[in-house]
């Protein structure tokens, strides 16, 4: 381990419970206190002989001065590892004060809601399509389980309490209306092709300030704007990204939805499955400490893959369906196939709510998502 330790996600995913009992034996401040933050940001030395390493430091990101102190006492014992375990809710204010103070020195890992293998492991039951409407339903914040907490009571506080402090906070957002707007604009869209002129013309706002907020809560942990892959595949390849929430409860209630059968209705079922496969996935990498090197691929005549993982030369696609079997035909499969070469293609899959029958090239369920890698790229 480094001597410093940044643990990011967004609020409430657990980051300080598990640091805390991990390390149960270090010192523990928050600096979601203002006064403790003060004190961290104006007189760090001084806040560092009050809270020594080893030490866990939550939000550190409401004190960017404290990094240059931190560097200090690193320094003094370069070599000794975990020495400073930080928390941080927004990546997009801490990047540029850890690669200019503490380069070298930090190992950054991202904390995200509970996988679906967790919460089997929680719960003690195994995922049926059944339950899995309900997770897909109730998201995996650690909470609402362990306190029992209804859903839509649970993210009314989450939104109130942490997306509209912390988010607006940093974007100076003055029109809450607006921001929640933004939000149940963005929920409603997960799963689909990020359209930013569409976008700001349904808010009434420019497309400038569509793409800053939306920046915000990338770095929030709160959606991702997945990459088209398009390396090798020719000119006429659409390039925009797709957005997704990397939470499907809270994707649900800022959508309006208030019970699982509302969610079992809609026409969003589709895209929600796509959202819930593709955090899957990444739970996979980030709970493992890698990057993610993960896509979609889409051409202009409109074939698909929904997830393409990358490494080398060689692709893994998978393709998520809410459906009872796998189509034995995916174009989109075939499309990438046969500009790569079937050599560099390492698996084919269908990811599905229950294991289906037959497929193209096999399928499996969305809680085999936890190692959905093939061996090959393991």
């Amino acid at each position: 381990m480094k001597p410093v330790l940044l643990l990011t996600g967004s609020r409430q995913v657990g980051k300080t419970s598990l640091l805390q009992r991990v390390f149960a034996d270090y010192n523990y401040v928050s600096l979601d206190l203002p006064s403790v933050a003060e004190e961290a940001e104006e007189a760090g030395e001084r806040f560092l002989e009050k809270y020594p390493p080893p030490v866990i430091i939550d939000e550190v990101q409401y004190a960017p001065k404290l990094f240059r102190y931190i560097k200090a006492r690193v320094d003094r014992q370069r070599n000794r590892g975990g020495q400073f375990l930080l928390t941080g809710s927004q990546k997009l204010s801490l990047m540029p004060h850890l690669t200019e103070s503490l380069a070298g020195r930090v190992t950054v890992l991202d904390l995200h809601s509970l996988s679906l293998r967790e919460l089997e492991g929680y719960g003690g039951e195994p995922t049926t399509r059944d339950l899995l409407l309900q997770r897909l339903f109730y998201g995996g914040y650690p909470e609402v389980y362990s306190r029992g907490i209804a859903p839509p009571r649970f993210f009314a506080d989450y939104v109130a309490t942490y997306l509209e402090r912390d988010v607006r906070q940093v974007l100076q957002v003055r029109n809450l209306r607006d921001f929640d707007r933004f939000l149940r604009l963005a929920a409603v869209r997960t799963g689909q092709m990020l359209s930013l002129s569409s976008f700001a013309s349904d808010l009434g706002m420019s497309p400038n300030t569509v793409k800053n907020w939306l920046s915000v809560l990338e770095a929030s942990g709160i959606i991702c704007l997945l990459p088209p892959f398009y390396r090798n595949l020719g000119k006429r390849i659409v390039k925009t990204p797709k957005l997704y929430f990397l939470d499907t409860g809270l994707a649900c209630f800022l959508a309006g939805f208030r019970s699982v059968e509302e969610v079992q209705r809609t026409e969003l079922l589709g895209a929600l499955y796509e959202t819930l496969v593709l955090g899957q996935i990444r739970r996979f990498f980030a709970n493992r400490g890698d990057e993610v090197p993960l896509y979609f691929f889409r051409d202009h005549h409109g074939h698909e893959v929904d997830f393409v993982y990358a490494i080398g030369e060689k692709l893994a696609l998978f393709e998520g369906k809410w459906s009872e079997t796998a189509p034995q035909r995916v174009k989109g499969f075939e499309v990438v196939r046969e500009a790569v070469g079937e050599k560099n293609i390492l698996s084919q899959l269908v990811i599905l709510p229950t294991r289906g029958s037959g497929g193209a090239r096999g399928d499996f369920a969305v809680a085999d998502c936890v190692e959905p890698i093939p061996r090959e790229l393991r």
